[in-house]
């Protein structure tokens, strides 16, 4: 009966493992809030090319306005607020004319609008094309989302293709259930996207990994664990065949189309003069003014696209005219990606850290011998009183507020008795 019991207990976890838990939250808060600490208002930072924004439904219920990091932790404490995870080419709305009488505590001087900052849905707590809030409080479990890197909306994976003749749109995963892709681009957005079609088929995420040149990035963007863009998902996967991510492509295409769906060899010339094209290159990739009249192509379907396919865009002047006249320029932006917002992010906490070290270390070079000498007794003391305390501790029971301060009054007894 006993040994019934203590399998039905509490898990236990070590002190390491703990520590290692900790560390790996503090992580996922670093990239997701950008490295931002939290301290001060980015309004005099402008229309931020990326942070972290939330919106407050207790002020703006309207869904709005959006506010920054630290606005949502000083002004907004205590509200009902909503986590956008982060949005592009935003400035921080607190305090503004949006919010009525309130006013902004740490940046209160803030125009009355921000004009071109977006909002959708997201602003008031809903998502996808249904709708609904995240967490879903009327779900038995949390159906994994998936967000659009151009409209930046966040979708269920069954309603990706909610209004084709399809139930569901096919996924690229691995075998584990992790995705192939870098980027999801939604029906809707795959209209102003459909120029897209005209790259080679290397440009998009396979279904399946069939071979080692099968690109295996992880870091497609997920609702959950937003600084890896994965959610865990109690949903079954569902089966998926090889190479359906890749759009087709319809049409004429004066020409270009059989340059694209060539030999490998081709296709391989066609990226590699993709990546290298340059303003100093006048010359379009694709062959093609997609300024001029609209080209048939295949508009109606999601799409996934693989590692790295935004260095991979044509930079040609009619092209990026193209970009700009769709209000899609942010793609040739590398710092609008979500892999160089993190990256950014883990530089910060890097130097971050290593300032803390250098504060440990200069108050210690501080203090004369005696009392850095005490400090690192002290030290020595705390690790021996520890040690002994896990070394005659029952491992069977758990610990108690009780056990840690004997500890502290041992170590108090200890420094009492010292001359």
């Amino acid at each position: 009966m006993a040994d019934a019991f203590e399998e039905e207990g509490e898990p236990t976890v070590s002190i390491h493992e703990y520590l290692n838990e900790v560390e790996e939250q503090e992580l996922e808060a670093d990239l997701v809030l950008g490295g931002d600490e939290g301290k001060e208002c980015t309004y005099e930072k402008g229309y931020m090319k990326r942070q972290a924004i939330f919106s407050c439904l207790t002020c703006t219920p309207d869904g709005n306005a959006g506010v920054c990091t630290a606005c949502s932790l000083s002004c907004h404490d205590g509200h009902e607020v909503v986590e956008l995870w982060t949005k592009r080419n935003f400035r921080c709305d607190c305090g503004n004319s949006k919010f009525g009488v309130f006013f902004c505590k740490l940046f209160p001087n803030k125009d009355p609008e921000n004009s071109e900052n977006s909002y959708n849905h997201n602003f008031k707590g809903a998502y996808c094309t249904c709708g609904r809030p995240y967490p879903d409080p009327d779900a038995n479990e949390q159906v994994e989302m998936i967000q659009c890197c151009i409209c930046e909306d966040w979708f269920h994976e069954n309603h990706i293709a909610l209004d084709s003749n399809e139930t569901s749109e096919e996924i690229p995963r691995d075998e584990e259930g992790e995705p192939l892709y870098e980027d999801f681009i939604c029906q809707a957005c795959a209209v102003i996207c459909s120029f897209l079609t005209l790259y080679p088929p290397s440009f998009w995420a396979q279904a399946r990994q069939s071979d080692s040149t099968v690109n295996t990035n992880k870091e497609g963007n997920t609702l959950g664990n937003m600084s890896s863009g994965k959610i865990e998902d109690e949903t079954s996967s569902q089966s998926i065949e090889k190479g359906s991510a890749i759009p087709p492509v319809s049409g004429s295409l004066s020409g270009q189309k059989d340059l694209f769906l060539g030999e490998a060899s081709d296709e391989n010339r066609i990226v590699h003069q993709c990546a290298q094209n340059t303003d100093l290159s006048p010359k379009c990739i694709i062959g093609i003014d997609l300024r001029g009249p609209e080209v048939a192509l295949e508009k109606n379907k999601p799409m996934f696209l693989s590692k790295n396919w935004r260095d991979l865009l044509c930079r040609c002047v009619t092209c990026k005219e193209f970009y700009i006249q769709k209000g899609i320029g942010y793609l040739i932006d590398r710092e609008d990606t979500i892999m160089e917002y993190e990256k950014i992010a883990k530089q910060k906490r890097e130097e971050k850290l290593q300032q803390q070290e250098g504060v440990d270390l200069n108050f210690l070079n501080k203090l004369g011998h005696a009392e850095k000498m005490e400090v690192l007794s002290g030290i020595a003391d705390m690790k021996n009183e520890l040690r002994s305390f896990l070394e005659s501790f029952d491992s069977s029971k758990p610990v108690t507020s009780a056990d840690v301060h004997q500890v502290f009054e041992n170590l108090a007894k200890k420094r009492r008795r010292l001359p």
